[in-house]
């Protein structure tokens, strides 16, 4: 599956439903893997700050912000055995972790049912979280500006995110390594452009995302 990325719309609605739908998933999401659940509210968060950096307005800001909280709820429906697996995943294993973008935008889609227009431009950056400039990601195989900028803002703090958090296996990577490993693959696996515009303020706004209060803050407002 390829298609050219439609241009992101600058303004628009948000229904009033949007906050308890949302909620509602990542409630469900949290029942089966808490661990994922605080993942995706600080992506979320995140993905917001750096769009926000990069001139969105600030309904892509809130599309950013949402479809990075629900990026991952399709893990829901992996075994978190190989979610959370403390060694390199198999082959099977790694088929079955590829499928959760797609479980993602599936269980977002009811959402947008009527063609509502706020979840219907939020699907593409939930399926599409995982590709990569070079062609090199799934699920789609999608290039360059093919993939959804909101996908490209995703990649980038869910990789800051999943590198400089604790695991079974692995302590935490210090900032400055997350640092160069995005400078690394910037141009192959990163937008070089949204990686410099992360790299310049990340310091900024990254003292304002408090991980214990994000749980209450989060999804409180739609605008």
């Amino acid at each position: 599956m390829s298609k050219k990325n439609e241009k992101l719309i600058s303004h628009g609605d948000i229904p009033e439903w949007t906050v308890s739908a949302v909620n509602s998933l990542l409630a469900g999401l949290k029942t089966v893997d808490e661990l994922t659940y605080f993942h995706c509210l600080r992506v979320g968060q995140y993905s917001a700050k750096l769009a926000q950096s990069a001139g969105l307005t600030p309904y892509q800001q809130k599309l950013a912000e949402l479809s990075g909280a629900l990026h991952d709820v399709g893990k829901m429906g992996i075994d978190k055995n190989i979610i959370h697996k403390p060694a390199r995943l198999n082959e099977s294993e790694y088929v079955a972790m590829k499928s959760h973008p797609v479980m993602s935008e599936k269980i977002v889609q009811p959402l947008a049912a009527d063609k509502n227009e706020f979840f219907t431009n939020l699907l593409p950056a939930v399926r599409n979280h995982h590709e990569r400039l070079d062609g090199q990601g799934y699920p789609d195989k999608l290039q360059g500006d093919d993939i959804p900028i909101l996908s490209r803002i995703i990649l980038i703090v869910d990789t800051l995110d999943a590198m400089s958090m604790d695991r079974s296996y692995r302590k935490g990577l210090p900032l400055h390594v997350v640092y160069q490993e995005l400078q690394k693959y910037a141009g192959t696996q990163f937008d070089p452009h949204l990686v410099k515009i992360f790299l310049e303020s990340h310091r900024f706004w990254a003292p304002q995302i408090d991980p214990e209060s994000l749980e209450n803050s989060m999804l409180k407002k739609v605008a």
